[in-house]
Protein backbone atom coordinates (compact mmCIF):
# COMPACT_ATOMS: atom_id res chain seq x y z
CA UNK A 1 0.00 0.00 0.00
CA UNK A 2 1.58 3.36 -0.94
CA UNK A 3 2.15 5.42 2.15
CA UNK A 4 0.02 9.06 2.13
CA UNK A 5 1.29 11.98 4.21
CA UNK A 6 -1.52 14.50 5.41
CA UNK A 7 -0.37 17.58 5.10
CA UNK A 8 -2.07 20.59 6.84
CA UNK A 9 -1.47 23.81 5.06
CA UNK A 10 -0.28 26.62 7.44
CA UNK A 11 -1.15 30.12 7.11
CA UNK A 12 1.94 32.40 7.27
CA UNK A 13 2.00 35.84 8.40
CA UNK A 14 4.65 37.96 6.58
CA UNK A 15 4.26 40.47 8.18
CA UNK A 16 5.22 39.61 11.58
CA UNK A 17 7.86 42.03 12.92
CA UNK A 18 11.52 40.40 12.66
CA UNK A 19 13.70 42.60 14.85
CA UNK A 20 12.01 42.03 18.31
CA UNK A 21 14.02 41.60 21.47
CA UNK A 22 13.34 40.98 24.54
CA UNK A 23 15.72 42.65 26.84
CA UNK A 24 16.87 39.78 29.82
CA UNK A 25 15.64 41.87 32.86
CA UNK A 26 15.76 39.40 35.29
CA UNK A 27 18.15 36.51 36.83
CA UNK A 28 15.86 33.85 35.29
CA UNK A 29 16.28 36.12 31.80
CA UNK A 30 19.78 36.64 32.05
CA UNK A 31 20.37 32.95 32.49
CA UNK A 32 18.05 31.77 29.60
CA UNK A 33 20.04 34.41 27.32
CA UNK A 34 23.30 33.17 28.19
CA UNK A 35 22.23 29.55 27.24
CA UNK A 36 21.10 30.24 24.38
CA UNK A 37 24.15 32.50 23.44
CA UNK A 38 26.47 29.70 24.16
CA UNK A 39 24.39 27.13 21.23
CA UNK A 40 24.77 29.91 19.62
CA UNK A 41 28.16 30.00 19.98
CA UNK A 42 29.18 25.94 19.14
CA UNK A 43 26.37 26.40 15.86
CA UNK A 44 28.55 29.13 14.51
CA UNK A 45 31.65 27.47 15.18
CA UNK A 46 30.65 23.73 14.21
CA UNK A 47 28.60 24.91 10.80
CA UNK A 48 29.73 28.55 9.86
CA UNK A 49 27.76 29.51 6.57
CA UNK A 50 26.36 25.77 6.30
CA UNK A 51 22.80 27.47 6.76
CA UNK A 52 21.13 24.36 5.45
CA UNK A 53 22.80 21.65 7.25
CA UNK A 54 22.83 24.18 10.69
CA UNK A 55 18.68 24.14 9.84
CA UNK A 56 18.80 20.15 10.33
CA UNK A 57 20.48 19.68 13.36
CA UNK A 58 18.74 23.10 15.20
CA UNK A 59 15.11 22.18 13.85
CA UNK A 60 15.32 18.75 15.46
CA UNK A 61 16.15 20.80 18.83
CA UNK A 62 13.56 23.53 18.13
CA UNK A 63 11.06 20.76 17.72
CA UNK A 64 11.38 19.64 21.39
CA UNK A 65 10.09 22.63 23.59
CA UNK A 66 6.67 22.51 22.31
CA UNK A 67 6.05 18.77 22.55
CA UNK A 68 7.64 19.31 26.28
CA UNK A 69 5.56 21.87 27.22
CA UNK A 70 2.28 20.63 25.69
CA UNK A 71 2.70 17.45 27.91
CA UNK A 72 3.42 19.29 30.87
CA UNK A 73 0.07 21.76 30.17
CA UNK A 74 -1.98 18.60 29.60
CA UNK A 75 -1.38 17.36 32.69
CA UNK A 76 -1.48 20.24 34.63
CA UNK A 77 -4.88 20.91 33.63
CA UNK A 78 -5.69 17.58 34.49
CA UNK A 79 -4.60 17.55 37.35
CA UNK A 80 -6.18 20.66 38.14
CA UNK A 81 -9.09 20.15 36.73
CA UNK A 82 -8.76 23.16 34.48
CA UNK A 83 -9.36 24.49 30.87
CA UNK A 84 -6.04 25.08 29.12
CA UNK A 85 -6.68 28.20 28.16
CA UNK A 86 -5.41 27.00 24.84
CA UNK A 87 -1.82 26.36 25.60
CA UNK A 88 -1.91 22.92 24.76
CA UNK A 89 -2.79 23.45 20.93
CA UNK A 90 -0.25 26.10 20.69
CA UNK A 91 2.62 24.27 21.75
CA UNK A 92 1.48 21.10 20.02
CA UNK A 93 1.38 23.30 16.59
CA UNK A 94 4.74 24.50 17.57
CA UNK A 95 6.24 21.29 17.66
CA UNK A 96 4.63 19.78 14.16
CA UNK A 97 5.57 23.43 12.88
CA UNK A 98 9.24 23.05 13.79
CA UNK A 99 8.92 19.14 12.91
CA UNK A 100 7.75 20.28 9.22
CA UNK A 101 10.93 22.52 9.00
CA UNK A 102 12.90 19.66 9.71
CA UNK A 103 11.42 17.71 6.99
CA UNK A 104 11.49 20.41 4.57
CA UNK A 105 15.44 21.19 5.30
CA UNK A 106 16.31 17.37 5.33
CA UNK A 107 15.12 17.63 1.24
CA UNK A 108 17.33 20.54 1.20
CA UNK A 109 20.14 20.11 2.73
CA UNK A 110 20.59 15.86 2.67
CA UNK A 111 22.03 15.19 6.13
CA UNK A 112 25.48 13.20 6.46
CA UNK A 113 26.29 10.21 8.77
CA UNK A 114 28.11 12.21 11.06
CA UNK A 115 25.12 15.06 11.52
CA UNK A 116 22.39 12.33 11.73
CA UNK A 117 24.21 10.88 14.83
CA UNK A 118 24.51 14.27 16.04
CA UNK A 119 21.45 15.18 15.82
CA UNK A 120 20.50 12.04 18.06
CA UNK A 121 23.04 12.89 20.83
CA UNK A 122 21.77 16.64 20.92
CA UNK A 123 18.34 15.44 20.90
CA UNK A 124 18.50 12.91 23.35
CA UNK A 125 20.48 15.79 25.90
CA UNK A 126 18.42 18.44 25.06
CA UNK A 127 15.26 16.83 25.68
CA UNK A 128 16.37 15.44 29.36
CA UNK A 129 17.20 19.23 29.67
CA UNK A 130 14.48 21.16 28.78
CA UNK A 131 12.05 18.40 30.28
CA UNK A 132 13.31 19.34 34.06
CA UNK A 133 13.89 22.80 33.18
CA UNK A 134 9.74 22.98 32.64
CA UNK A 135 9.23 20.77 35.35
CA UNK A 136 11.06 23.09 37.87
CA UNK A 137 10.61 26.51 36.05
CA UNK A 138 8.46 26.86 33.11
CA UNK A 139 8.97 30.37 32.86
CA UNK A 140 12.88 30.38 32.14
CA UNK A 141 11.70 26.96 29.77
CA UNK A 142 9.38 29.68 27.87
CA UNK A 143 12.31 32.46 27.88
CA UNK A 144 15.08 30.16 26.45
CA UNK A 145 12.44 29.00 23.69
CA UNK A 146 11.55 32.73 22.91
CA UNK A 147 15.96 33.67 23.25
CA UNK A 148 16.19 30.79 20.70
CA UNK A 149 13.51 31.62 18.08
CA UNK A 150 15.30 35.53 18.11
CA UNK A 151 18.32 33.61 17.01
CA UNK A 152 16.26 31.72 14.27
CA UNK A 153 15.34 34.43 12.61
CA UNK A 154 18.90 35.83 12.49
CA UNK A 155 20.25 32.43 11.16
CA UNK A 156 17.53 32.90 8.59
CA UNK A 157 17.81 36.53 8.04
CA UNK A 158 21.98 35.65 6.88
CA UNK A 159 20.40 32.74 5.59
CA UNK A 160 18.83 34.75 2.85
CA UNK A 161 21.05 36.74 2.71
CA UNK A 162 23.40 33.91 1.33
CA UNK A 163 21.08 33.28 -1.76
CA UNK A 164 20.31 36.62 -2.47
CA UNK A 165 23.98 37.19 -2.50
CA UNK A 166 24.59 33.85 -4.88
CA UNK A 167 26.91 31.77 -1.93
CA UNK A 168 23.74 29.43 -1.71
CA UNK A 169 22.22 28.00 -4.61
CA UNK A 170 18.14 29.28 -4.66
CA UNK A 171 17.13 25.43 -5.71
CA UNK A 172 13.59 24.73 -6.27
CA UNK A 173 11.10 24.77 -3.36
CA UNK A 174 10.44 20.94 -2.20
CA UNK A 175 7.12 19.83 -2.59
CA UNK A 176 6.73 19.44 0.70
CA UNK A 177 7.29 22.55 1.43
CA UNK A 178 5.07 24.07 -1.50
CA UNK A 179 1.98 21.97 0.00
CA UNK A 180 2.38 23.17 3.50
CA UNK A 181 2.80 26.66 2.83
CA UNK A 182 0.76 26.88 0.55
CA UNK A 183 3.69 28.54 -1.92
CA UNK A 184 3.59 29.27 -6.01
CA UNK A 185 4.25 25.89 -7.78
CA UNK A 186 7.84 27.45 -9.06
CA UNK A 187 8.67 28.70 -5.56
CA UNK A 188 12.70 28.19 -4.67
CA UNK A 189 14.56 28.30 -1.79
CA UNK A 190 13.94 31.55 -0.77
CA UNK A 191 10.27 31.53 -0.03
CA UNK A 192 10.69 28.90 1.94
CA UNK A 193 13.52 30.59 3.78
CA UNK A 194 11.12 33.86 4.30
CA UNK A 195 8.31 31.28 5.29
CA UNK A 196 10.03 29.66 8.21
CA UNK A 197 11.43 32.43 9.72
CA UNK A 198 7.85 33.68 9.89
CA UNK A 199 7.27 31.13 11.49
CA UNK A 200 10.23 31.06 13.99
CA UNK A 201 8.95 35.36 14.71
CA UNK A 202 5.66 33.75 16.20
CA UNK A 203 6.92 31.28 17.76
CA UNK A 204 9.25 33.84 19.88
CA UNK A 205 6.24 35.95 20.25
CA UNK A 206 4.24 33.59 21.41
CA UNK A 207 6.83 32.33 24.01
CA UNK A 208 7.71 35.34 25.39
CA UNK A 209 3.98 36.10 25.57
CA UNK A 210 3.90 33.03 27.56
CA UNK A 211 6.72 34.04 30.08
CA UNK A 212 4.08 37.63 30.51
CA UNK A 213 1.01 35.07 31.43
CA UNK A 214 3.01 32.88 33.77
CA UNK A 215 4.06 36.39 35.81
CA UNK A 216 0.76 37.45 35.68
CA UNK A 217 -0.73 34.63 37.00
CA UNK A 218 1.79 34.35 40.04
CA UNK A 219 1.03 37.74 40.68
CA UNK A 220 -3.01 37.11 41.23
CA UNK A 221 -2.07 34.30 43.46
Amino acid sequence: MEKVTKIIPRQVNYDIGLTEHVTPVTISDKIAFRFVRLLRFFADKFFAKRYGNRAVVLETVAAVPGMVGGLWQHLHALRKMRDDEGWIRELLDEAENERMHLMTFIEIAQPNKFERFLIAVVQLIFYNLYFFLYLFAPRTAHRVVGYFEEEAVISYTQYLEQIDSGAVENVPAPKLAIDYWQLKPDARLRDVVIAVRADEAEHRDVNHAFVDKIEAARRAT
